[in-house]
Formats: structure tokens, sequence, C-alpha cells
């Protein structure tokens, strides 16, 4: 059983919060964006996801930093938060101009995909509340000291925003460590929004300058090459198949850099097609490669915050019990439950990702 030292549940108000930028996602269910005519709406970011599913599935409590413009869109989003139990008083609220020149609030559009047809993102997310956001707009030392937080969750997604919240992401682990709070981040790499602060170049510097103070290191193939330096060998070019040695000697490296690593997570995921997909993950612990159970021809729904599920899952698991092997398989367990429904965030229920792990088939119940 690892020790993560981390806090007690009695000295804090908080198990988990995240730092993020969180959007109202619209979804045109079976259809197309370009040719729809309604769609359905739900909230999601990559950080948020996280912790909702934390809350949600496995009844933690969590709350999330983030930022509005102070709107009827921000208000539907703050709904929204508060149906999945996620504590809101956190959130920054900012006065916006009504047309959005001084703030707004951020939209994804997203189509799942279906077969040979890959999922599709297209967001709107520039000028946003939270791009804006600096570290004076929050308060951590209230948070991560008088309030208290066990875990703290953010990622390259909202890093890459602006130069304004790379600084805040910085500011708050820096912050979150000074107080005894785990710190995990997901590399999340976006090249397209990375492109217009610097590249690959400047998601190099910002997320090796974060990787010396992250506990909890999490990502897939991409995210490790493209924001770390590290390079999985024997990949082909379209991950049609996945080469696990190569897969764990990068890992080993990544660990053997960053020394404060107590935890490397990453994903497996071949894709067939956008309906089915080979899915697993890999989790690095005290020196050993720990292999979740593997969903070979797992059949999908929406892929969409499939990693962040797992991100949940395996968050849970170390903190609930201390052991690698059964984190990596709550992760993987959860990420897969959360494909088969839409939306970013999960609709599992803790019994239902127990049961998964346990071998449960999808036979009826009654």
């Amino acid at each position: 059983m690892m020790d993560l030292k981390l806090k007690s549940a009695a000295e804090c108000r908080y198990d988990a919060v995240s730092l993020g930028e969180i959007m109202l996602r619209l979804d045109p269910g079976e259809g197309r964006i370009r040719t729809a005519r309604s769609f359905r709406a739900w909230e999601g970011g990559g950080e948020y996801n996280v912790i909702r599913g934390l809350r949600k599935c496995f009844g933690l409590r969590t709350a999330a930093i983030t930022a509005f413009a102070d709107n009827e869109v921000g208000k539907l989003m703050e709904d929204f938060i508060m149906q999945g139990g996620v504590d809101t008083a956190l959130i920054k609220w900012m006065k916006t101009d009504g047309i959005g020149r001084v703030c707004r609030n951020g939209l994804n559009f997203t189509e799942r995909g279906f077969g040979i047809r890959g999922a599709v993102g297209c967001s709107d997310r520039a000028n946003t509340a939270i791009s804006k956001a600096t570290p004076e707009d929050f308060d951590f030392d209230y948070i991560f000291g008088t309030l208290g937080v066990r875990w703290f969750h953010t990622g390259g997604i909202y890093a890459a925003l602006s130069e304004t919240s790379c600084a805040t992401v910085i500011a708050a682990i820096k912050t979150a460590k000074k107080y005894g709070t785990i710190v995990s981040y997901d590399l999340n790499y976006r090249p397209s929004m990375w492109n217009a602060i610097g590249g690959q170049a400047k998601a190099q510097e910002v997320n090796k300058e974060i990787a010396n103070y992250v506990d909890v290191m999490i990502g897939n193939e991409e995210d490790f090459t493209a924001c770390l330096g590290f390079k999985v060998e024997g990949n082909d070019e379209n991950l049609q198949t996945l080469n696990l040695e190569g897969y764990k000697k990068m890992i080993n490296e990544a660990a053997k850099t960053y020394p404060n690593f107590k935890v490397v997570a990453t994903t497996l995921r071949t894709v067939k097609t956008a309906t089915v997909n080979d899915w697993s993950a890999l989790c690095w612990a005290e020196g050993e490669i720990h292999k979740a159970k593997d969903y070979n021809g797992l059949e999908i729904m929406d892929r969409v915050g499939g990693g962040d599920s797992f991100a949940s899952g395996l968050i849970y698991g170390l903190m609930t019990t201390r052991d690698p092997e059964a984190a990596v398989n709550y992760g993987a367990a959860h990420g897969a439950l959360a494909m088969t429904t839409p939306g970013d965030t999960t609709m599992a229920s803790k019994a239902e990702v127990e049961a998964i792990m346990g071998g449960a088939g999808a036979r009826v119940k009654r």
C-alpha cells in the first residue's frame, strides 16, 4: 500500500478541487454539426469532468475553481454544475458588456462520430472569462490553506487557453503544494490551442515547469511526447497497434526525469472505428507498472470525456485504496462506462464501476 501523504478528510472542506474552463457543450446527437437544427446542451471541461465524476459517481466532496461571464449562459452553466453536485462557491463571476467584448462564456460543439466517421469538435472559446482570469482573481491561500483541499486537479487544456492561464495554473499548483495538497495534472495536449501562444515549444516550456510540482501525472502517448518530450518507441504513426513495452519504457523514463512523480498513468486506446475501440490503461507507482484489464472491442457511444473519467476513477482508487493496481482498474472501468453514454461527464455509479471491474456482463438487470 503506497503512502501518498494525503491529508485527512476531517481537516479539509473538500476532497478534490479542479481548476479549468467549463464550457457549454452543444451536441447534435446522431447528426452532424453542419446540418443540425437542434442541439442537446451539457456542461463539460477537461479538468471539471474529473471532479464531477469524483462527486457524482464516487461520492466525494468536490468544487470547481473557474470563472464565468455574469449572464444567462453563465447561470445555465452554474445550474448544470449544481445538478452534478459540485460546489459552485469558488466560481469567479466577471462583468461583461452583453456582446462578449469584455469576456464571454465558452461554447463547444461536439459530434460523436460513428463507424468510419470520427468524432469532431469545434470550440468557440476565445475571450472567455476563465481565459482572462489572473492568479489575483482567486484566493488560493484561502482555498488550500483555510478551507483545506485533499486533492487538486488541473491540466494542459486550461494551461493552453492564454498566457494568463499558464501563470494561474502555476500559481495554483505552487500554493496547493505549500499546504500539502496532492496535485494531479492531465497533459491533454491540444495543438490548436497552443499554436496561438507559442506552439509546441511553449507547451513544453510550460508543462516542464508544471511537471516539477506534480504528484500524479496523466496523459496519453501524444501528450507525453508533445508536452514533455518523451517518445513511445514502436508505435505506428496512426496508432493502429500499440507497443506496450514502449509505453513502459517511456513511463519509467518520465518517472526518472521527475522524481517528484508518485504516479504516472496513461490510457491505451486503439481506435478501430469511432464506435469500436480497444481500451486499457497503465499506471506506474513505486517503481512498478500495473496494467488494467483489457476492454477489447469496447462499443462506444460518445468517446468525449472517457480519459477524464479514467482520471477520476484512478484518483478515487488512489485516495481510497492506496493500491495502484486497484486504482488503474477503477480508472479503466469508469472510463469505459462513461463512453457508453452521451455527454462529457459520467452517468455511471460506483456499484456499476466495481461490477465491471469484477467481470460483470451486460445482461439486463430486473
